[in-house]
This record gives structure tokens, sequence and C-alpha cells, in this order.
């Protein structure tokens, strides 16, 4: 894979059990990446060693008077300085792109798991945990994989030179190596040290990246409540903390650093002073001594990959660790979607031909859309409100309804069907074609009104269409203004769509799920940031735009209620009532009391009155 072909068609399925076994299954998908890598490494680092032989034999051939073997001396030496620099050049280029690679598919497989989950992901892991491992995380992991080839290269050159040396004067030689794995072992018992600080020091820094991420999505209201000094502090706290915990960290590393050139010094004062006693027994010639020595010089470069990929793989397997953790999100805890034994009326009605039948049929399933944990039922081709008397069973049965629940709440849980179809016996993809979840806070991307609207879509729905149904005539007016074209389409939403008010990034994001046109359509208290005018208009433009097609609103609004089609309350988590809304508000008390915001004193008081007017009407008789 060259950095031309990304991104890869298919980044793989990882072994995320753990943060070593994942950096195993990267080294292993880059194998042909790491073999090119190794071999221009061994002829870079080969020639490198090379270079002390030659000189060697130069010194001979001055001592001797050979202007012969100095000259074939001198042109290995060129041969070998182009051959350092060829090697030097595709080392780098070859490992680069080891790099560039590695990261680019961690980061694929971090994308496709992120848009699995959809908002369950952020339930289970901090916003600020995944924004660090997409960035610094991986960019760590790929640096481990890129030095790895390297590292060996390097190995295997320190590994034929201590061998060359025995067979070239093995008097000396005996002495490099015995002292070179010696250098290479001296800083491996602080190694697990160096790993605690640097594992600590990322521990420390993901919490300030999680603060700092959560502080900025948060700034308009900490303004409002006058919390930005306090939340400043804070993150000067965790500041304070990422950079103390660096600085023991990195003091470790140059403890490290400083074995790594205090041993090879005495390493080179240990073999002079014995090449010195030799040469002057005459065991050894000068030309061998200046060999050995040039050798032992060289060998520091090498040496110093030792320190890189200790160093390497203290940083990275952290960020593996917390790759492989997002990476082994599921999005259920098992495939639930053929297990009925809800006991309802619906719980035979799917079988597993089926459910193949449309789960290889490129078509989303149409029919009810029907949640058997609680019963709802949402008929094909009408609009359904739901009131929930549990504020956040709302958005836990909307993600039910999409067809991804918290995993928590996945084990053991029946699937929710359309038709006759599990979702969860379809493709994610076709699951999401077929029912589509806008929950309580949309997102709006940046980019442009148009590039905002132009997501996938029947074309049943124009955008014109579906902004006039959301009521957006006020927000495309004063987009057009920000507009240098009077274009509102051109018109550029900053991130989050934090330039408009809460309202109008809701009808925008209504507007939008509108264009889509699933087949179901769940909406989550869609107009809880605009006036009743503006409400009740919204209303009645769902109702018409949706005509025909399965709408699920979860709401309390009295206004979204009177124009469903049917009104299904739950209370404890299962189907209480089911009727029009007039018709609830005079047979549910509960039904009333999560409607009108009733308070517990006044549903007493109200329930005492019923009781008193009761009695009157039974002493009249």
């Amino acid at each position: 894979m060259q950095i031309r072909d990304l991104p890869y068609p298919d980044p793989g399925v990882p072994d995320a059990r753990s943060g070593p076994r994942f950096l195993l299954w990267l080294g292993r998908n880059q194998l042909g990446g790491q073999l090119k890598s190794l071999a221009w490494g061994l002829l870079h680092f080969g020639s490198i060693a090379g270079l002390p032989y030659m000189v060697g034999v130069a010194v001979e051939a001055v001592l001797d008077r050979s202007g012969g073997r100095l000259a074939l001396a001198g042109a290995l030496i060129v041969l070998l300085g182009i051959a350092i620099a060829l090697g030097d050049t595709m080392l780098h280029r070859t490992a680069v792109t080891n790099w560039i690679t590695a990261a680019a598919r961690v980061q694929q497989l971090l994308a496709r798991k992120t848009a699995t989950l959809g908002s369950a992901l952020t339930r289970r892991v901090a916003a600020g945990e995944v924004v660090a491992v997409s960035t610094g995380d991986v960019e760590k992991i790929g640096w481990f994989v890129e030095a790895l080839s390297r590292f060996a290269a390097a190995a295997l050159t320190v590994v034929l030179v201590c061998v060359g040396l025995l067979v070239y004067q093995p008097a000396l030689g005996v002495i490099v190596a015995i002292g070179i794995p010696v250098l290479a072992l001296a800083v491996l018992p602080l190694l697990p040290r160096a790993t605690r600080r640097a594992d600590h020091q990322r521990e420390k820094a993901g919490r300030a990246t999680e603060l700092a991420s959560d502080t900025v999505a948060g700034l308009r209201v900490l303004r409002g409540i006058g919390g930005e000094e306090l939340f400043l502090d804070r993150y000067r706290t965790a500041s304070q903390e990422v950079r103390t915990a660096a600085v023991r960290s990195a003091r470790m590393w140059a403890v490290i650093s400083a074995i790594q050139v205090l041993m090879p010094g005495l390493l080179l004062i240990a073999v002079v002073w014995q090449g010195v006693h030799l040469a002057r027994e005459g065991r050894v010639t000068v030309g061998e001594l200046v060999t050995v020595y040039s050798a032992i010089m060289i060998l520091n470069y090498p040496l110093r990959h030792f320190e890189e990929i200790a160093m390497a793989y203290s940083f990275s397997r952290p960020s593996a660790k917390r790759a492989a953790r997002v990476l082994s999100l599921q999005r259920t805890a098992e495939s639930t979607g053929s297990r009925s034994g809800d006991g309802s009326e619906r719980g035979a009605a799917v079988t597993p031909a089926t459910a193949q039948r449309a789960a290889d049929d490129s078509l989303p399933p149409t029919g009810d859309l029907y949640d058997p944990a609680t019963g709802l039922l949402a008929p094909a081709g009408r609009l359904t409100a739901v009131v929930c008397g549990d504020p956040d069973e709302a958005g836990r049965l909307a993600e039910r309804l999409g067809g991804h629940p918290a995993f928590d709440e996945a084990a053991g849980m029946p699937s929710v069907r359309l038709g006759d179809v599990p979702l969860d016996d379809l493709p994610l993809a076709t699951a999401r074609t077929a029912v589509l979840v806008q929950d309580k806070d949309p997102v709006l991307l940046s980019g442009t009104l148009r590039e905002l609207l132009d997501v996938p879509a029947s074309g049943t729905v124009s955008p014109e269409e579906a902004l006039d149904a959301a009521q957006c005539s006020d927000v495309l007016d004063a987009l057009a203004q920000a507009s240098t074209g009077d274009d509102p389409m051109a018109a550029h939403l900053t991130e989050r769509g934090r330039s408009l008010s809460g309202g109008q990034r809701q009808r925008l994001a209504l507007a939008r799920s509108l264009v889509t046109d699933p087949e179901a359509l769940v909406l989550d208290e869609p107009t809880s940031a605009v006036d009743s005018h503006t409400e009740a208009r919204i209303a009645d433009g769902i109702r018409h735009l949706r005509e025909g097609r399965t709408t699920v609103v979860l709401t309390s609004s009295p206004l979204l209620l009177d124009r469903a089609e049917r009104v299904v309350f739950l209370a404890d988590g299962e189907v209480a009532a089911v009727g029009a809304h007039r018709e609830l508000m005079h047979t549910e008390p509960r039904y009333r009391a999560v409607v009108t915001r009733e308070t517990d004193a006044e549903r007493v008081a109200d329930r005492d009155t019923d009781f008193l007017t009761e009695l009157d009407i039974e002493e009249t008789a």
C-alpha cells in the first residue's frame, strides 16, 4: 500500500483484545512495507558498518606504502557512501510510508466504529478520549510501526558487526561481543518505570483534553452562569498535572539516554586500553585497532534505535490499548433480533426465512415499526406521537427504534422490528436507511447550507420543501444577509451551527431529516427550542410532508400531540394508554400530568376534586 492509494478499500477487522495484540495485527497488515523498510535499512546500516573495515584497509595501505590498495579502499569507501545515501533515502521513504499508512488504517477503523456506534459511542467513551485516540494516539501507534523495521535492521547490523569483529580480530572482538549486549540490555530495568510514567502522562493529557472539549462545548452556558473562571481554573490545574507528568517522564528518558551515551564510552575505553596493550605486544596491527575502534564508534548509531524502539513501544502501548478499547465496542451485545420471547401478539410474526429475505434485499423493509420491549406500535404511514412518563426513557426509546440501543440495554432485549424484520438482522446501512433517528441535540456540520442538506435521500422531498415544512424562512433570510451572494444555500455554517440560535439549529436539523425521506422517521423533541406559533406550523408541515410515511415523534408538546393521528403514552417503560390527545387528556390522569406539567400536589388535588364530584352526583341521584 502506497500513500497515493489511501484510503484503504477495507481496513480489515482488527484484533482489539488488547493493545499489544492490536499492534501485532497492525504489523502483520504492514508486512510488505516492513520488509521493504528492513531491506533498505540493512543496506543503509550495513554500508555504514562496512566503513570501519575500509578505513582499516586504507591505514594498512598507507603503512605498507601500497598505492593500489589505498586506491581500492578509497573507491570502496565512495561506493559505500553512495549506498549509505541511497539506503538512507529509501529507508526514510518506506518508513514514513509505513507510519502514514498505519495511522490511516487506524483512523479508518476508528471512523468506521464511530459510524457504527453512532451516539452510543460517546455514552461509553468520553468525547475527549475519542478525540485523543483519533489524533495523538494514532500518531504514536504509527511511530511504533514505523520504528519497528528500522530497529530490526539496526539489530541485525549490530549482530553482524559483532560476529564480523570476532572473526576479524578475536582478541578485541570478544570484548565487543560481550559489551554490545550489555549496552542493549542496560536500560531494560528502567523501561517499566518509564512506561508507567508515560501511561500516567497520557492519562493526565486525556483528562485535560476531555475537560477542554467539555468547556468549549458548554462555553455559552458557562458564560451565562459566570462559570468561565471556575472551569478555567480546573483546566489550569489539569494542564499543570500534565506538565508535571511530562517532566517526570522526560527525566526518566533522559536517564535512559545518558546510559546509552555512558555505556558505549566505557566500552570504547576498555577496547582502546586492551588494544594498546595488544599492539605493544604485536598481537594486533594499527589498522586492526583502528578498524575495531571505528566499528565501536559507528555502532553508536544503530544502537540509538534500541532506545527509540523502547520509547516508541512505551508510548504506543497505552495508545494502542485505548484504540483497542474503542474498536472492541459493539453496537449490541449480540444479535438479538431473532429472539422473540416478548409474549406479545406480534412475537411469532417473524421467521428466519423472512428475515433472511429482507436482509438480502437491497431495499429496506416496510411495515409497522414495533418495539417489543415497550409494546410500542407505530402503524405504517401514520404520524404517531409518544409521551414518556420518564423524560430519560424518550432518548433510550429513540435509540432502540433506530436499531442501536445502549450496550447495557441490548443484552437479552428483543430487537425492534420494521414490518416482520428485526432491525438487528439487517445490515447496519440498510437499517439506518430504513429508520432515521433525529436525537434531542442534533449536530450541524460546518459547511454551506447546500452541503448540509446534501444527504443520502430518496429524492422525493426537495430541500425547499423540507425547509418550508420546518419553518426555516427566517433562517434563510438571516443566512442570505450573511452570504455575499445573497444566496442562503451558499451561506457558511460554523462548526455545530454555533452562529445560529438553538431554535434555528433545531429547525435546520429537522429539514435535513425530512430531506432524507426514510421509511420510518423518529424525532425526539424536534420543537423544544421554538415558540408555540412556529411549533404549530411545524407540526402541520411534518404531518403534510410525511403523509403516507411512518413518523414517530417523541414529545410532550400539546400542539404536536393534537396533530398526531395516534398518541401512545408510556409509563414505567411500557405502553399504558393509546388514543387521541384530547381523549387521553380526559381519561388518563398520568398522561394529563405529563402534558400539562402538573405537580404531585396538583395531581392529588385533581383526584380529590373528581372524587368529591362523583359523591355529589351520587347524593343528588
